[in-house]
Parts: C-alpha cells; structure tokens; sequence
C-alpha cells in the first residue's frame, strides 16, 4: 500500500510543477509566479494593460535610475522671496508725505498733517495725506496725481511716479513712501507641528526655520519629517534634515506661502513570500531596496523564489527611463509606463546595486514563490486527501 502511494505522488509531481509554474493558483498562490511575471511583456493582460518593460537590476539600469531622481532643492524651485516692506502688496497701508518748495502751489497745507520748515529764510510746505489702504486692486489715490498702481512696486518706485505726475503741477515736488502696517502679510504652518499658525511675515525676512520655530517646532524626528512648501501653483517638498543642513535651502517666505510638516509621507506594498505582506510607509529622506527588504523582514526562506524579486512601478518616460528600458511612448494619461525591474538575489553583487536603489511612493515590492516551495505545497495536500484514505481502506480490509 505505501509503495502504491509513493508512485502515485510521483506521478502528480510533474502535473504539480507544471500547474505551479503556468501560475494557475490551483494551491492557492499568493502572486504569479517568476516565470509568469517574466513572460508580462508577451502576454495578453486581463487587465488591458500593454507595453510593459522588464528591467533587470544591474549597473546601467542603478545609474539611468539615478539620473532620474534629481533631489529638490528649494532655493532652485522658489528662490528668496523680498522681505515684506521691500515691495508694496495689496493689504499694505502706505504713508505719502509730500513736500513742495515755495511758493506751494498745491500742498500749502491742510491735509492729515503738515507744516512749514524754514531754511535760509526760505519756507517749504509738508503735507502728509491720511493713510493709504492698498485695495485687492493693487492701486492707491494720490490728490492731483490721481489712480497710481502700487502693488508689486518698491516704495522708491512709487516715489518716483508721483514725483513725475505732480512736476507740472506742484512746485519742485519730492515724495516720501513709507510702507506703515500690513495685515496680510502672513504665512501658514500646518501638518505635524506643535501648534498650526499664522506667522506674521516683517521687514526682517522670515526664514522657513524661524516659521517652523514659531510653530513650536515639529513633533516627529527631523530625520523622519518631510516639509512642504506650497507657493501659489508650485509645489515642492524636502526632508527636514535636508534643510537644516543645507543654508540655501531654508528659504524666505513670501506673503501667503503655506508650509506643511508631514511625518513619514511615501509608502510602499510588500506582497508575495515575503517576511511581512503590509503597506511600509517611508520618509522622503529616501529608502534603497535593501532597506526596503529589511523593513519588510526579508524573504520566506522555506517559500521565497530568489530569483523572483520584482518591483513594480509606473515610470515617468524621460531620456533615462528610456535607458533603462522603459517603452518608447506613454501608456496612461499621466505620460507614464509600466516597467518590472527584476532583481536576483543569488547574485553578490546584486546586494551592491540594491543600496543604490531608491523606493518610491506607491511601488510593489513582490516575491514570487519558488517552484519547490509549490512541489511542498501540492504534497500537503496528497498527504491530507489520499493518505486518510488509504488508513481508512486498510481498516477495512
């Protein structure tokens, strides 16, 4: 009787290694296996999915990859803003005082203050007019010059065009603009900070560090936060260890600039014969594979496929990712392309490129199951079927 159930095993084991490897999920699989997810770029995807590439993981493919991942530098995407009272802004109250050499022809006196001052028997008039509220318009009303736009103008600038409106005017008029008060000269710090503010922006020139000071400071490790700063259209975001340690990256703010602290922001999904199957959330200080892999606990010995690590991404089509292998035109309507790079992780030297490899937000990490691990999986379950009834047929006889 046993000898009639060892043949019988070994007469499924080529159906069982083959029904593994064609990926049929008769075992209950957790992913496709490697050689399915080799044959992707020939097969007809279910899913309607074409073009996709299949990258090996070796030293051209680390460094094109490397090219791509270009780090933001805040000074390059924003540049210093002007310190609040270089330029005029709508929400701005402004000073105008006027003086007028003798004999005044318009300002001899009579607005919100004013006078006479006295030089070598000479006398000139000063008028100072009411305080100017800078309208969403951008523009103020000066007395015999009219409707000036002001916003985005230096107070010199504005000086220097009343002055020319009033010379045919006024006699020898010359023009003082001081930049009194501002109520929206403001900037937003939110996210994962002690406390959310307003930080109040001055002549000083506010720095994104003295913001986030402001704030009390992040709750999370620098090392694990990520800040970004949003800037009328533009977004960019940087770790905060990369700004405390680089000057020309702790920025002045502008009017209206609204810095976010993220803790932890990118995340990747670990799935197949892995030590853990989870989503891994990461900061954008980066992650390479080989902490990607540690972080989540390696490979299955017992089930694991070496030769079966694949990651899977939508790659931007750029120049390098062309080099890497990535398909001549986009597939999606964000210009990307589905690439799969392979990795094997027999090979030494694999280890090395690995610490080059950097993670990305929304990639899948997949370890496909090794065909013995199937041939196991198919023996359990003769043990289980085929064996009780063998027991139960010798009881019987």
């Amino acid at each position: 009787m046993r000898k009639n159930i060892i043949l019988m095993a070994a007469g499924l084991a080529p159906l069982a290694l083959a029904l593994g490897g064609c990926g049929s999920g008769l075992f209950g699989q957790t992913g496709p296996s490697a050689g399915v997810v080799n044959k992707a770029p020939q097969r007809a995807s279910a899913a309607g999915l074409a073009g996709i590439r299949i990258v090996d993981l070796d030293r051209a493919a680390t460094e094109a990859l490397l090219a791509i991942d270009r780090p933001v530098n805040l000074a390059r995407e924003f540049g210093d803003a002007l310190p609040v009272g270089s330029v005029v802004q709508p929400g701005d109250v402004l000073e105008v005082s006027i003086w007028e050499a003798p004999p005044a022809a318009l300002f001899g006196g009579g607005f919100g203050s004013g006078g006479r001052s006295a030089d070598a028997g000479m006398a000139s008039t000063t008028a100072t007019l009411p305080e100017l509220l800078v309208g969403t318009g951008g523009t103020i009303f000066v007395p015999f010059a009219g409707t000036l736009p002001v916003s985005g103008h230096t107070p010199q600038q504005i000086e220097a065009d009343i002055t020319r409106r009033l010379a045919s005017k006024a006699h020898l008029p010359q023009i003082i603009v001081r930049i009194v008060r501002n109520a929206t000269a403001n900037a937003t710090v939110v996210g994962d900070v002690a406390n959310a503010a307003r930080v109040a922006l001055t002549p000083k020139g506010e720095r994104l560090l003295d913001a986030l000071a402001a704030a009390g400071g992040t709750r999370q490790p620098s090392g694990k936060t990520t800040i970004q700063i949003t800037r009328g259209d533009k977004v960019a975001a940087v770790p905060l260890d990369q700004i405390i340690r680089q000057p020309d990256q702790n920025i002045r703010l502008a009017t209206g600039d609204v810095v976010t602290a993220i803790f932890q922001p990118f995340s990747y999904t670990v799935l197949g014969a892995a030590g853990r199957n989870q989503e891994v959330q990461f900061e954008s200080t980066g992650l390479t594979l080989s902490q990607a892999l540690g972080r989540a606990g390696g490979l299955q010995e017992q089930r694991a496929n070496a030769k079966g690590l694949f990651i899977f991404r939508w790659e931007v089509l750029t120049a390098a990712a062309a080099g890497a292998g990535a398909p001549a035109t986009p597939t999606d309507a964000k210009g990307r392309v589905p690439v799969i790079y392979r990795v094997n992780m027999l090979d030494p030297a694999v280890f090395f490129l690995a610490q080059n490899f950097q993670m990305r937000d929304g990639d899948v990490l997949y370890v496909a199951t090794a065909p013995v691990a199937e041939f196991q999986q198919f023996v359990n379950v003769i043990a289980s079927t085929v064996l009780p009834l063998a027991v139960v047929r010798s009881s019987l006889q």
